[in-house]
């Protein structure tokens, strides 16, 4: 059996152990396993794709990144490229795994609807997609938004500064929450309950009367600037495959610039951007990575496509690529709730 493997859209802490955990199922069972180059890009047009061998496998569990490599493609521009992949699938390959986010995942839905062989993966840091409580790479963001907390807390804490730090979350506000949770944040912004910029001032104002004249303000990405009073610009950096680079929005610099104007603090921001998905994975991610990806082989073996492995109550079930595929797994009102009991 020829069995690929891709990753898609960004780079997660992680990618490698899930991948490892394939190859060398597949390997010890006589499969071969094909490692895509760059996502979609390597079904695409020329196949490029490469038989993966022990070596390759060694010692990957602890690095981040993938050894696939990864890009974030767009197959409807120009169209016709969802039916290149699935004839270089029907041509190369006897089945596919995808590994990737929503979007990867919808994709694959489409290609498993069209009877393609594919299995998927669900990776993204900012752990929004539906039916599943992990995706790859989550666990490590959050640790290095909680691990950047605690080292600008002493600074913040040293000058008398309000410090802003804008965190990765382009729909949902997982990292931000549950990250700012873990660091310590004094106030945490998510697109998913709105606040006013004024009840960001008001906020740090009210610290500062009770004699803590500093605070670290943790805002996700994607909020929106015209619920902080701002203005959406025309003119940003887009995605590949569509989207808005949020970063470029700069939502955390706004709400510094406000919280200086209106407040009159000494302000500062840090945005940790692709901090947040680079390094070595955690033992969480490693862990948990390397579950998703041997239930992914082991459904291909199966024959059980269409599906995809997901987490639920630290169980790893199959659930199908249909109910991933649509919505976002949103911060419910519960966990938001205990962000804002501490000040």
């Amino acid at each position: 059996m020829r069995i690929g493997v891709l990753t898609a859209g960004g780079d997660a802490p992680g990618l490698n152990a899930a991948i490892r955990a394939i190859g060398e199922m597949g390997l010890r069972d006589g499969h071969e396993v094909i490692g895509i180059a760059n996502g979609w890009a390597g079904l695409v047009d020329e196949f490029n794709g490469t038989a993966l061998t022990a070596a390759d496998l060694r010692g990957v569990i602890g690095q981040g990144g993938t050894l696939l490599g990864t890009a974030r493609f767009n197959l409807d521009k120009p169209p016709g490229g969802r039916d290149r992949v699935l004839a270089a699938i029907g041509e190369h390959l006897d089945a596919l795994v995808a590994i990737g986010g929503d979007g990867t995942q919808r994709i694959s839905n489409w290609m498993a609807d069209r009877g393609a062989p594919v299995v998927g993966v669900p990776k993204t840091l900012d752990n929004d997609i539906p039916g599943t409580d992990y995706c790859i790479g989550f666990d490590t963001a959050i640790n290095i938004v909680a691990e950047s907390l605690d080292r600008l807390h002493t600074t913040a804490i040293s000058h008398h500064r309000v410090i802003v730090v804008e965190t990765m979350g382009r729909s949902t506000g997982w990292v931000a929450a549950m990250g700012g949770l873990a660091g310590g944040a004094d106030m945490i912004v998510i697109p998913e309950f709105p606040i006013t910029m004024d009840e960001i001032v008001e906020h740090t104002n009210r610290r500062r009367s009770l004699g803590l004249a500093y605070s670290l303000v943790v805002v996700a990405e994607g909020v929106g600037l015209d619920t902080l009073g701002g203005i959406e610009s025309s003119e940003l950096s887009g995605e590949n495959v569509g989207g808005v680079r949020h970063a470029t929005r700069g939502v955390g610099y706004f709400v510094a610039a406000k919280i200086e104007e209106q407040g009159g603090f000494e302000v500062r921001t840090t945005v940790l951007g692709h901090l947040q998905r680079g390094g070595s994975p955690t033992a969480h991610d490693r862990i948990f990575a390397t579950r998703v990806g041997a239930a992914a082989y082991d459904a291909v073996v199966a024959g059980k496509f269409g599906m995809i492995p997901v987490v639920r109550d630290d169980n790893v079930v199959l659930a199908p690529l249909a109910s991933v595929s649509e919505g976002q797994r949103k911060v419910p009102r519960e966990i938001y709730d205990l962000c804002t009991i501490f000040f």
